[in-house]
C-alpha cells in the first residue's frame, strides 16, 4: 500500500484528468514487463511570486528528448506538458511539491519490439521533502562506492532519462543502505568514478570544483547543470574531469546534486570522513541554489516557472 502522503486527488493523462484511484495501467503493459518508460522529476517551491517550477521546461525538453532516443512518439510539446503541469498543481491544491512527468508503452505488444505497444503520457504530484533525510542538507550523508557498476557506453543510453536505466540504481541504493549508508556512488566500468544512484557527484579540492566529465556511463543532470553555472557566478573555479576513486577520500569536499537530493553534502565515503564535514564551498553553493529555486536570488535565466493562478485550487 502506498504511504497516503503521497496520495493527490489528481493525475493526468493523455489530456485528461483521473481520479487517483482511477489512474491505472494494464499488468500486459509493455513498461511493466521491460522497463520501457521514460521520466523526469521537477520540484516546485513556494516563492514570493507564488509556487514556481524550477527549470520546468528544461526537464520537459529532456523527456522528449529521452522518449526520442527510445522511439517513443509524443503527442505533447513542451508548452502542453507545462500547461497540464500548472493545472495539475492547481487542482491538487499544491504550493510545494514534486513533479513525475512519466511517458510509457502500454499494452499492445507483447515481444521486445514495441512498434504496436500505445504511448501513454503521465502527469503526477506529491509532497517530497529532503529525499536523503530530515537533516541530510544540513548536517550531510555517509555514502558508499558500490559494488556495482554503472553501465558500459553504448549499452544503456545513459543520457536519457529511461526506466530501465534505474534497475542499477535500485541495486545501488539497497545494497548502500543495507550496509548502513545513506547513498552509494557509482563508477563506470573502467573504475572512474560516475554518479550517484540517483545524482550527480561532486567534489572539492582546494577551492575547486570538480564533476566528473560525461562519458556514456550517467545522467547529464539539470542540477548538474546549474551548479555549474552557480560555479561560474560565484567565480568558483570549476571543472569537468576523469574523477579516480581514491579522490573521493582526499577530497576537501564531496556533495550531491539531484533534483530530489538538492546540494546534499556527503560526510564520509567508505566511513573515510570528507574533509571536516559539510565545508564552506557546499555550503555556499547549497544556499546559491536553495535561494535561486525559492526566488530569493536573480533568476537572469528563467529558470523558475511560476504557476499562473488562473484557477482555484482543489477544482473537480
Amino acid at each position: 500500500m502506498i504511504d497516503s502522503a503521497f496520495r493527490t486527488p489528481w493525475i493526468w493523462k493523455d489530456g485528461d484528468f483521473l481520479r487517483w484511484e482511477d489512474a491505472n495501467i494494464h499488468v500486459m503493459s509493455h513498461v511493466v514487463h521491460y522497463g520501457s518508460s521514460v521520466f523526469e522529476g521537477v520540484r516546485c517551491y513556494q516563492t514570493s511570486r507564488g509556487p514556481a517550477f524550477f527549470r520546468l521546461r528544461d526537464h520537459m525538453r529532456r523527456l522528449r528528448e529521452s522518449a526520442a532516443v527510445y522511439q517513443m512518439p509524443m503527442e505533447y510539446d513542451a508548452d502542453d506538458l507545462m500547461e497540464a503541469s500548472f493545472e495539475l498543481f492547481r487542482r491538487n491544491g499544491m504550493d510545494e511539491g514534486y513533479l513525475r512527468p512519466l511517458v510509457i508503452r502500454g499494452a499492445g505488444a507483447l515481444g521486445l519490439n514495441p512498434a504496436q505497444s500505445p504511448v501513454e503520457t503521465w502527469l503526477m504530484g506529491w509532497p517530497w521533502g529532503q529525499y536523503l533525510g530530515s537533516k541530510a542538507l544540513e548536517e550531510g550523508v555517509d555514502a558508499c562506492v558500490s559494488s556495482w557498476f554503472r553501465p558500459a557506453p553504448n549499452t544503456f543510453p545513459a543520457l536519457a532519462k529511461a526506466g530501465g536505466n534505474y534497475l542499477n540504481s535500485q541495486l545501488m541504493k539497497m545494497e548502500a543502505v543495507r550496509n548502513g549508508y545513506a547513498e552509494g556512488i557509482g563508477v563506470g566500468p573502467g573504475g572512474l568514478v560516475s554518479e550517484g544512484s540517483g545524482q550527480n557527484i561532486f567534489l572539492v579540492k582546494e577551492g575547486k570544483v570538480i564533476t566528473p566529465a560525461l562519458d556514456g556511463t550517467m545522467l547529464d543532470g539539470l542540477t548538474r547543470k546549474t551548479v555549474m553555472a552557480l560555479c561560474r557566478d560565484m567565480d568558483i573555479p570549476i571543472s569537468e574531469t576523469r574523477v579516480p576513486r581514491e579522490m573521493l577520500y582526499t577530497a576537501d569536499e564531496v556533495f550531491f546534486a539531484g533534483t530530489a537530493a538538492e546540494l546534499t553534502p556527503v560526510r564520509s565515503v567508505d566511513r573515510i570522513p570528507v574533509g571536516k564535514g559539510v565545508g564552506p564551498v557546499t555550503k555556499a553553493l547549497q544556499a546559491a541554489y536553495m535561494d535561486l529555486v525559492r526566488g530569493r536570488r536573480p533568476d537572469s535565466r528563467g529558470w523558475l516557472d511560476v504557476i499562473p493562478q488562473a484557477a482555484k485550487a482543489g477544482v473537480a
